[in-house]
């Protein structure tokens, strides 16, 4: 049964919603979600949301780009936070909208500090986030009970947009059977040269998912030996990195095929 209207939750002007708008594809946005775009007086959206999902926006609202790219112009920080702040003090029902999920690695609880020291109510709407659902659709299981029980998550940069230093790579390299890393396409390379001198096999399976979820979505399979002698070229971003032996039930799980892709929501 579809919900109406009145069984979501009220988006009362003067607070701050936080949406993630998952990897790609608008199909895979919740409902809440929808929901909230479609109710909003005011969207401010990142580089990664899929701008098909904004034309579900109100004709009055109030959309503004605020987007973050690695070695890119972007919006600092602390100006988006306070925009936030700014147009709920206006009285908007303001709708943060964030690629993926807003807590992993998308400086939600950054914005959502701000809004509370500010007095802003707010609501975090969580999205599929690109490390599982953009797996999912280059046929990668983030986990399967023959190969791994657990999964790290890893952002593949830090703020100056060089290899995060606060990261105990050799550590990593053994830590866990399956890494999923976010925004490492810069620097996949280096990153899997520390893993390989921690330990990690140079023959462990390596898979770059470019695009995820979208029409135009690749992906690219090498080993962590092979990155580490530049083989593989240039990779399209946004792209999420997977290295573990998930990366081989590709080859039986590869369902989203050309066919299915002419189907824009996902």
């Amino acid at each position: 049964m579809t919900p109406e209207p009145h069984d979501f939750p009220d988006f009362e002007p003067g607070t701050v919603w936080l949406v993630g708008a998952g990897p790609g594809a608008p199909g895979l946005m919740t409902l809440i979600g929808h929901h909230a775009v479609t109710t909003a007086d005011a969207i401010v959206y990142d580089a990664l949301v899929n701008k098909a999902i904004l034309r579900w926006a109100r004709a009055d609202a109030l959309v503004e780009y605020a987007g973050k790219r690695g070695g890119k112009p972007s919006h600092q920080q602390r100006d988006i936070s306070l925009r936030l702040v700014e147009l709920a003090r206006a009285g908007k029902r303001v709708l943060r909208l964030k690629g993926g999920d807003p807590f992993i690695f998308g400086r939600g609880g950054e914005e959502c500090q701000t809004l509370a020291r500010a007095g802003i109510a707010f609501r975090i709407v969580p999205g599929i986030s690109a490390g599982v659902g953009g797996l999912a659709y280059a046929g990668i299981p983030a986990t399967h009970r023959d190969t791994n029980q657990s999964v790290m998550f890893l952002t593949g940069h830090d703020t100056t947009g060089a290899v995060p230093a606060g990261v105990d790579w050799r550590a990593v390299a053994t830590a866990s059977p399956v890494i999923v890393i976010y925004m490492a396409v810069k620097n996949l390379r280096a990153i899997a040269t520390r893993l390989v001198e921690g330990g990690r096999a140079p023959d462990d399976p390596v898979a770059v998912v470019s695009n995820a979820s979208l029409p135009d979505q690749t992906v690219f399979e090498t080993t962590l030996g092979d990155v580490v002698a530049g083989r593989g070229g240039d990779l399209p971003t946004p792209a999420i990195v997977v290295i573990g032996q998930v990366v081989s039930f590709r080859e039986t799980l590869d369902w989203y095929v050309a066919g299915l892709r002419e189907n824009g929501i996902g």
